[in-house]
């Protein structure tokens, strides 16, 4: 037998509960737990107006969603350059440009260690004017300039004048007239001397310009340039190089605008441009 004692202010009698009753108390009290009992109901929310004037209004459909076109290009048609191959093309392109001015240089250097080319010298040996009317101010001249080439510096290299030549008499800025250079070969251990015709037409003088002329004729010394522009090829024994712009420039003084006119002064620089 069991004996349950309960505390209490109140005295209460011991009691004796048998086995049978102790099983019907223990089972009862766990059918009570597993009821469920049902749970309150959630508070209903006030209906505000909002809805009210909802459904008053009319509703809104949604804009129906853009429509979408698939085109279908068939294969083949559109290219996509691959980066791979690109840059593998821009590499050998480079690699080739490299490798050629390389070439280049190693071959140039070796025709100048071989052949050791100078410049020639040109310098002008005569100028004769005609039909240079100092009385007017619109005049017609005519020079006949004579050019003295030297190459007898150069043992082995040899110079091909060639056409697009020009060759201008300019006195204070004013072209008086123009011509051209004669195509030749000149070559090594050479000196050669040419007459080259410079024609001007409806020159026209200003009053200061042609001042300054008479003066210069009274006192016998009338300042000119010559300037020559000239395309060559150098050759170096059976070597032709590319062609290089050669430029003359040259401060003539001569006694007068006349016929067989005594240069005075002459001084000439040369300048030799490789590219281009």
């Amino acid at each position: 037998m069991l004996r349950l004692r309960f505390k209490s202010t109140d005295p209460i009698p011991e009691r004796h509960w048998s086995r049978r009753e102790l099983l019907t108390l223990i089972c009862s009290s766990a059918a009570m737990a597993e009821r469920v009992y049902p749970s309150q109901p959630p508070p209903e929310t006030p209906r505000s107006s909002v809805s009210s004037a909802e459904a008053i209004l009319p509703v809104r459909k949604p804009f129906p969603e853009p429509e979408t076109h698939v085109i279908h290009v068939p294969d083949g048609t559109v290219e996509v350059a691959k980066p791979r191959k690109w840059r593998r093309r821009c590499c050998l392109c480079l690699l080739c440009s490299g490798a050629f001015v390389f070439v280049l240089a190693v071959t140039v250097g070796i025709l100048f260690l071989a052949f050791r080319p100078r410049i020639p010298r040109y310098t002008i040996d005569g100028v004769s004017v005609s039909s240079f009317d100092l009385s007017a101010f619109t005049v017609d001249p005519v020079f006949a300039v004579t050019v003295v080439a030297d190459n007898r510096r150069n043992k082995r290299v040899g110079v091909y004048y060639r056409d697009g030549s020009e060759i201008t008499a300019v006195y204070d800025g004013l072209t008086l007239c123009e011509g051209s250079w004669p195509t030749f070969y000149h070559p090594p251990r050479n000196e050669t001397r040419f007459a080259t015709e410079l024609r001007g037409s409806g020159i026209r003088l200003t009053a200061a310009m042609q001042s300054a002329l008479v003066a210069a004729q009274r006192q016998g010394k009338v300042p000119l340039e010559v300037n020559v522009s000239v395309p060559v090829r150098i050759k170096f024994g059976a070597i032709r190089s590319w062609t290089i712009k050669v430029r003359v420039r040259c401060e003539v003084t001569l006694d007068g605008l006349r016929e067989n006119a005594v240069v005075i002064d002459r001084r000439c620089r040369v300048k030799v441009k490789i590219f281009g």
